[in-house]
């Protein structure tokens, strides 16, 4: 790797390319592999992201669990994933190299900040010798900088102090690759200005330590192996993209719902990790009929919900796990009063505390069954960041409709990872009828849609509606408190049909790759619809009798599920937990669903559902 070759602007073309940013927690690996996707977004590739940050808020500096990530895929076909092997490695210290290198494969191209290997930092890493002199990354394209230096030199004639200068080292790193791949830098550069626009040599500072690692690629010798590449544009569908993230396809689409509804909606919330965010997106959309109320606990922000649901409002409340579990009783009163509340549950791996930057989808469970006594209501799960505007808007669109609250499951995947989204046309969107009661002629808050078994929605202080609700049972014809063993019965089977009911108000299953009989079907359901969709079209590819179901309606689920499922000789279900909806298909359609459970705070690989799908068909064909 030391034999240099002479830099000329020949350009090689690939379909596609992984790469992991990876560096201390405040080393900017985060902005840095965002900014790379606005650029790869502006140049018209589609792309995938993944961002992993470390749980603790700043882990000391060089060791192992203080190392953060970002994986960014772009393509010029579409993708669903961030990709499983990285095809580039960005390592900015010893700690980033270890952690990271064991997901590398053999001969991907290695970016390295020499500056950072230092023996101090060496030693915290865990390393006995410098990787960089011992042969150990012999097997790699590496191309080793000292980044850290490099960067101090562009960025100190701007006037910032050698501490900020040495901070620039994301952004000169960003320029190297922007050469590398050829991506247009003005979109940085403009973003630059307008981050320290009060603080005008910090944009000077990062700008020329940009600039400067643009230079270095255009002027420098690099070594053998290390390529120019160029990813073409992917042929989207025509329409007007922007990136997107699940947290702010969320708090966008229950904005979309304020409007569609002609209803105000009141975010209840407390903050919590992967869902704060939400909070943070919705709070500028006053001028959409929003409301934002951060509250002192996670308790006081769901009772918040539903007492502007009570009062006329669309009540909202967001969180992860831990917090379903503060919530529920609360979530249970909601059930009982029968009042519209959407439930915005960003899963994350757990049980408490957990892991708390990492994914999983763990709380399904919860949210069918998380409630004391029979307390059904309705469940929802996007499968992807922009799928999440489009869900948000549903659950609003239920919850107001049947008047029960609606759980929509996302997880930390989702939530932080971005995607294009070809944002819609508002006039497009479907309307939300929602219908406060106004007839005082026989009034009494549980008269119900005849159709629905929603119960009414009066506007409290209404002159005529004047009425009362609680967690006491009711009863059915006069909603007085009621303690009669055949009415609890009765409301009971009420409550619970009118939940089942929904089923008649989604789309049927349909299927999304393959046939609607065969020999496999893949059930997928939330973030998992990604890795398995490109692990069903590559085996469909080879010939494989295999097919994805993804369902996007947990609770109830389509009415044409079991007898679709049943037309298949095996289902696999991979889920990010232990295996919770293959229980749930397997007690409630009585088939013989296998499960594929992950529980590791990452989500699947294409090559782990392929295996499973390669495993199963090969065992069926022995049998």
């Amino acid at each position: 790797m030391d034999t240099p070759v002479s830099q000329d602007v020949t350009r090689k073309t690939l379909e596609s390319v992984v790469i992991r940013f990876a560096g201390d927690s405040g080393d900017g690996m985060q902005l840095a592999g965002t900014q790379f996707t606005q650029t790869s977004a502006v140049a018209g590739n589609d792309l995938s992201t993944f961002p992993d940050f470390p749980a603790e808020i700043r882990a000391p500096a060089g060791t192992l669990f203080g190392v953060s990530g970002f994986q960014l895929h772009f393509a010029s076909k579409e993708i669903l994933t961030p990709g499983d092997d990285p095809d580039v490695l960005v390592a900015m210290n010893p700690a980033a190299l270890k952690v990271n290198l064991a997901e590398i494969p053999t001969g991907s191209f290695i970016i390295i900040n020499s500056g950072a290997f230092t023996k101090s930092n060496l030693k915290k890493a865990g390393y006995e010798s410098n990787p960089l002199d011992d042969g150990s990354l012999d097997a790699y394209r590496v191309l080793s900088i000292d980044i850290s230096r490099l960067a101090t030199a562009a960025a100190e004639p701007s006037g910032v102090g050698a501490k900020s200068a040495l901070r620039t080292k994301n952004v000169w790193t960003l320029g190297l690759l922007y050469w590398l791949f050829d991506r247009d830098r003005t979109s940085t550069t403009e973003w630059l200005k307008q981050k320290f626009a009060k603080k005008p040599e910090l944009a000077e500072a990062n700008i020329a330590a940009l600039d400067a690692g643009h230079a270095y690629g255009e002027t420098a010798e690099l070594p053998v192996g290390v390529e120019l590449y160029k990813v073409p544009q992917a042929k989207l569908p025509a329409g007007t993209y922007r990136n997107i993230e699940g947290n702010t396809a969320l708090a966008w689409g229950i904005a979309a719902a304020a409007k569609l509804s002609g209803t105000k909606i009141m975010f209840g919330s407390y903050p919590i990790t992967p869902a704060s965010s939400v909070l943070h997106a919705l709070a500028p959309l006053k001028h959409f009929g929003v409301t934002t109320f951060q509250a002192e606990d996670e308790i006081a922000a769901v009772c918040s919900a539903i007492g502007a649901s009570w009062a006329g409002a669309v009540g909202v409340t967001s969180t992860s796990g831990p917090g379903m579990a503060l919530k529920g009783e609360a979530i249970g009163l909601a059930v009982m009063i029968e009042l519209p509340l959407v439930i915005l549950d960003v899963q994350r791996a757990g049980p408490s505390t957990g892991m708390p930057t990492k994914t999983e989808q763990a709380d399904l469970f919860q949210a069918l069954y998380g409630r004391n006594s029979d307390a059904p209501l309705c469940v929802l799960a996007p499968k992807s960041a922009g799928d999440c505007f489009t869900m948000a808007i549903e659950a609003v669109r239920i919850a107001t409709k049947y008047m029960t609250p609606v759980i929509l499951l996302s997880d930390g995947f989702i939530a932080n990872g971005a995607e294009p989204w070809s944002i819609p046309d508002f006039a497009d969107l479907p309307k939300i009828e929602v219908r406060h009661h106004t007839d005082t002629k026989d009034f009494h808050p549980y008269v119900r849609d005849p159709e629905t078994l929603a119960r009414v929605w009066p506007v409290p202080g209404t002159p005529g509606l004047e009425h009362r609700v609680g967690g006491l049972e009711k009863d059915f014809k006069s909603g007085h408190i009621s303690y009669d063993p055949d009415n609890h019965h009765k409301m009971t089977q009420v409550r619970a049909g009118k939940i089942m009911g929904i089923a008649n108000d989604i789309p049927e299953q349909d299927v999304e790759i393959g046939e609607s009989s065969g020999k496999l079907a893949m059930v997928s359901w939330g973030s998992t619809y990604g890795a398995v969709n490109e692990a069903v079209r590559r085996a469909r590819a080879d010939g494989k009798d295999v097919s994805q179901i993804h369902i996007r309606y947990m609770w109830p689920m389509p009415r044409n599920l079991e007898a679709l499922l049943s037309n298949y000789e095996q289902i696999i279900v991979p889920e990010l937990n232990a295996g919770q909806l293959v229980k749930v298909l397997r007690s409630e359609y009585l088939l013989p669903a296998q499960s594929l459970p992950k529980v590791a705070g990452r989500p699947f690989r294409v090559g782990e559902v392929l295996d499973a799908i390669d495993e199963a068909l090969a065992g069926k064909e022995s049998n």
